[in-house]
């Protein structure tokens, strides 16, 4: 029987750090988001959206990525929500990504995420690497889940990629309307505006890069750094505005 040698490495390294963190508490991770109260609802995505794998399968968890074409009753429901006629990237362009991620919950769960066919290796090989250093993501669902509304999804806390929508405040296409672009727990990495501003405003407290939470974002941090080897770069290191949550292919 032959045995993939590297496969069962990262296996045993993965069980390992697992069985090392297991104990650790969901408190440094930081509050769950107030779109979680029935003031700002969100809506159902299927199931198979986010999905935790079985009780004791984290100490043995495997990162999985499987890249497709999106099936049509996806397609369906992205037209007139997050994609629609005159976007920038076609339906041809875009794939579906379903990979691994540790959730708040210590927990393997598979996640979602709309993206270019051009981005797809190295968004893979990006969220592998946070999956290896055991990085928390709240969940992942596509923009259409929250109606395409970008607002909703940040106050979701929620982990996405393509949405078909304009830079705030100009006729410019975001690099999210071209699946270039990914944003990582909104909530706890907002949008700090040269004004003062922050986007999402409920994530204000967030802006305060002196707390402490595994969930944010820092330069140089194991999320920075798996990004930046996969030549993206990061909204956090601009001069203004700081993005904290935002990684894209150009810099923009």
């Amino acid at each position: 029987m032959s045995v993939d040698c590297r496969a069962v490495r990262a296996l045993v390294a993965v069980g390992i750090l697992a069985a090392a963190c297991g104990g650790q508490s969901g408190a440094a991770l930081g509050p769950r988001p107030a779109a979680a109260s029935p003031a700002a609802p969100v809506s159902r995505a299927p199931a198979r959206a986010s999905r935790a794998l079985a009780p004791g399968t984290a100490r043995l968890a495997v990162y999985r990525a499987r890249t497709s074409v999106i099936p049509a009753w996806m397609w369906r429901r992205m037209i007139g929500v997050s994609w629609h006629p005159g976007c920038p990237a076609g339906l041809g362009q875009l794939r579906l990504l379903r990979l691994s991620y540790w959730g708040f919950d210590h927990a393997v769960h598979q996640g979602e995420l709309i993206v270019n066919q051009s981005a797809a290796k190295a968004l893979t090989r990006a969220f592998g690497r946070l999956f290896a250093a055991r990085y928390p993501i709240r969940q992942m669902r596509p923009a259409d889940a929250f109606g395409g509304s970008d607002e909703r999804s940040m106050l979701a806390d929620n982990t996405s990629a393509f949405n078909c929508r304009r830079v705030r405040g100009t006729p410019a296409w975001s690099q999210h309307a071209y699946g270039l672009a990914v944003d990582i727990n909104p909530f706890q990495n907002p949008e700090a505006l040269s004004d003062g501003a922050v986007d999402p405003p409920a994530a204000a407290a967030w802006a305060n890069r002196s707390r402490h939470s595994r969930a944010m974002i820092r330069h140089g941090d194991a999320v920075w750094r798996a990004f930046i080897s996969a030549g993206w770069h990061w909204g956090g290191d601009w001069a203004s505005p700081k993005d904290y949550q935002h990684f894209s292919a150009n810099g923009r």
